[in-house]
């Protein structure tokens, strides 16, 4: 609870609350806990998916909010409008970072994002002086914070509500992807660092060589990297591959379906500040195979199988082993199950009121005025 002298107000910055994101997520279970500990704290958000619109209020409403008295935790976002907000509000600042990925894996494909993500990089660091606490959601991220000048630092993981998924999942794709096909899955935005090219590649390998009745299922939205879509399905068509499947975005039922048809959960991303699916996947018990980059090794807290390689033939042959050994797919999901039992056993609210503890609790000298 509040003590006499702390800050009542805990509000959060976004530049959007979307439905199935793992920030929007993480915000809303920030929020949650927050107000269990007896503070006031909404969520303002520049854009609001039409689902979510009764769980945030509009971005412009959070100046008559805003004074000394109330902290800020903005999750840092490129180019928004809540990150002008946040810098030159006259609140303690806390910064959220969920990471940006470097600008050339989006050159050729959006030059328009990949410009917003290389200022994006310099529009951290002026943030360092203007911030009380940096808090990255993954020991990768916050020594990006670090690098960047960011004083003091800590680390504020994704901790997944796992009582959502325990919804029902959706009949229609189960029956759509229960037959006698291997079903090999990846879920993420098909986005140039997610390596889905590379994805394609192996699962040519493996199903010409490895296992003929396979399905490749592809779960993401691609909207705003069309050309980078299209190039996938001309690789798709170049290595005549059936059974590729580009879901798009799905609905939350529609997801814990894929997961549970999955027989083993690939990712060969390059670029992860956190990367939730591979908890989830985790979670559902389907044996992960992930290639060691950015944050994936401590997002798996020991579990799955880390590929220091990503040869598609060596990567083929490791999923048929796995497909084909139960041995080592019981000895793999072992792994994962100590895993989840460390991220079922985080006290995700304690955990959060520590780390804001030296702003709550002003411990943190205050920074000076904002720039204007």
């Amino acid at each position: 609870m509040t003590r006499p002298g702390q800050p009542r107000r805990v509000h959060q910055l976004l530049a959007a609350l979307s439905y199935g994101d793992a920030i929007s997520n993480e915000a809303l279970a920030i929020q949650g806990h927050l107000r269990a500990s007896g503070y006031e704290s909404d969520i303002f958000a520049e854009k609001v998916h039409p689902r979510m619109a009764h769980l945030a209020r509009p971005l412009w409403e959070y100046r008559g909010e805003s004074s000394r008295e109330t902290v800020c935790l903005f999750h840092f976002s490129i180019g928004s409008a809540a990150g002008r907000l946040a810098y030159h509000s006259a609140d303690p600042l806390v910064a959220i970072y969920h990471n940006i990925t470097p600008a050339p894996f989006f050159l050729g494909f959006h030059p328009h994002l990949a410009g917003l993500c290389h200022h994006g990089r310099r529009e951290l660091a002026a943030f360092a002086s203007r911030t009380q606490l940096g808090l990255g959601d993954s020991e990768f991220n916050r020594r990006e914070l670090e690098a960047a000048g960011f004083r003091p630092t800590a680390v504020l993981p994704i901790v997944l509500d796992l009582s959502l998924y325990d919804r029902p999942p959706s009949l229609v794709v189960r029956r759509l992807f229960d037959d006698e096909r291997t079903n090999i899955l990846f879920v993420g935005r098909i986005i140039p660092n997610k390596k889905i090219e590379d994805l394609v590649r192996v699962f040519a390998a493996y199903q010409r060589w490895v296992d003929p009745r396979s399905r490749l299922l592809l779960v993401g939205d691609h909207r705003g990297f069309e050309r980078y879509f299209d190039r996938l399905r001309e690789l798709v068509s170049e290595l005549r591959v059936d059974e590729v499947v580009f879901t798009g975005q799905v609905d939350d039922d529609e997801l814990y379906a894929c997961y549970r048809e999955a027989d083993v959960f690939l990712c060969l991303s390059e670029h992860e500040g956190f990367c939730v699916p591979l908890q989830e996947a985790m979670h559902f018990g389907v044996p992960v195979v992930a290639y060691d980059a950015g944050a994936v090794r401590e997002t798996l807290h020991g579990g799955g199988i880390l590929l220091s390689d990503k040869r598609p033939e060596e990567v083929a042959e490791l999923l048929g082993r796995l497909r084909r050994n139960e041995g080592l797919r019981q000895a793999v999901l072992a792994t994962q199950e100590r895993a989840m039992s460390q991220i079922r056993s985080t006290d995700f609210g304690a955990l959060l009121l520590d780390r804001l503890r030296p702003v709550l609790m002003g411990e943190v000298a205050p920074v000076g005025e904002a720039g204007s």
